[in-house]
């Protein structure tokens, strides 16, 4: 037997396993509210983050396999209740809270979730108009994802046969509720684009809760809404219900009979359109030929036109006098060019040689070479020289030189 002196010496592997056994026994799982700090994302996909008040702080962890349907993100300074189980990490000798389950304090889940998405997306651009695309007037085929089963398709239905029941109606069945849905109205939207056997797509669903609505607030389906090429028109609930799809897509109607209305014009309205088409270019196509039957009479009667012949015979004389007119002009110009010509050859004749000679002057030149004689330092006795005059030559001999 043990003496009173002898003392029971823990391990601390074994005083741990005591406590936790403590904790869970007296425990189990509880609810804890508190605010997120420290919060951290590893890369297997575990949460780990403290709830704290004011003068306390308890660590927490949330395991991929039960946080994997969180619908919300988690961020620091967020007010929440954890549910979960109090137990302790053997190798720190920790007690800590296994959270199985997350809510924000205040706000639901959901809508946390929905205005942080909403927020991610406006910051990239997904709601600009800019790039929202035009839809259709008269569309010949409308594709349509919804449930086959529901009350949307049914509306769209009964909207068409009464408005124009020659449009032609395309439907791709999609759950629009539960896990799955989104899965499918995103492959929906994708085949409809593979596809291209359609020229607008409604995408809608009847009323609900904003948990029947969620899988048009999914990521995935706005962006398939986003970067769909053909227009698409989101019809989700009822008028103040309002879904990720209804910011990302081209156009936003309140219900599904309210999206088959805008791009299903009444036949009547066009047939009565078309009607007033046709009596306005009747009116017009008369009036433009009363014009051009008014301007032909008015042509018509004019002078040109009556008495052609006589137009040709005023410009024949016409032409005769211009004539007339070229041959006096022409004569007169040459008689001036003429006399022009004679004054100067008059000139040109008193300034001649030849005109010199023919007033007693003659020119004395080299017989030999026909060298001009002006100098008669150059001659000398017995030269032969031949003398120039207005009529005829002189050939004489040098007999005697005067020089000076």
């Amino acid at each position: 037997m043990k003496t009173a002196e002898e003392k029971h010496v823990y391990t601390v592997s074994e005083l741990t396993r005591n406590i936790r056994v403590i904790l869970e026994r007296n425990f189990g799982t509880v609810w804890i509210e508190g605010e997120i700090s420290n919060f951290t994302k590893h890369q297997s996909g575990h949460m780990y983050f403290s709830i704290r008040d004011a003068e306390s702080v308890l660590s927490c962890v949330f395991f991929r396999r039960v946080n994997a349907n969180l619908k919300f993100e988690i961020k620091n300074g967020m007010h929440v209740l954890c549910f979960g189980k109090i137990s302790v990490y053997d190798k720190r000798g920790q007690y800590q809270l296994y959270v199985e389950k997350i809510e924000p304090k205040g706000a639901g889940a959901l809508q946390i979730a929905f205005e942080q998405l909403k927020e991610k997306l406006r910051k990239e651009g997904l709601f600009e108009k800019s790039r929202k695309k035009p839809i259709p007037y008269l569309p010949q085929r409308i594709g349509v994802i919804t449930s086959p089963t529901g009350a949307a398709i049914r509306d769209i239905l009964n909207v068409t046969k009464r408005r124009f029941s020659n449009v032609e109606v395309i439907l791709n069945p999609v759950r629009v509720q539960g896990d799955l849905a989104k899965e499918e109205i995103v492959e929906a939207i994708d085949l409809f684009n593979i596809l291209r056997n359609v020229d607008v797509i409604i995408l809608g669903r009847g009323g609900g809760s904003l948990e029947d609505l969620w899988p048009f607030n999914e990521e995935v389906v706005a962006r398939a809404v986003y970067r769909s090429e053909i227009p698409i028109i989101s019809a989700v609930g009822h008028e103040v219900d309002w879904t990720m799809s209804d910011f990302v897509s081209d156009f936003r109607a309140p219900t599904p009979s309210a999206a088959a209305e805008l791009v299903i014009p009444k036949k009547e309205d066009l047939v009565r359109a078309l009607g007033e088409f046709k009596e306005r270019m009747k009116i017009s196509l008369i009036s433009r030929m009363d014009f051009l039957n008014e301007r032909l009479n008015t042509l018509k009667n004019r002078y040109v036109l009556r008495e052609p012949l006589n137009i040709i015979t005023q410009y024949e004389q016409e032409i005769d006098d211009l004539m007339e007119g070229l041959r006096l002009k022409a004569g007169f110009v040459v008689k001036l060019r003429k006399e022009s010509l004679n004054t100067l050859a008059g000139k040109l004749d008193v300034l001649s040689p030849l005109g010199i000679l023919k007033r007693g002057y003659s020119i004395t030149m080299m017989k030999k070479d026909n060298k001009i004689i002006k100098d008669a330092n150059v001659l000398k006795k017995q030269d032969r020289i031949k003398t120039k005059l207005s009529k005829g030559e002189v050939i004489s001999k040098i007999e005697e030189i005067n020089k000076t």
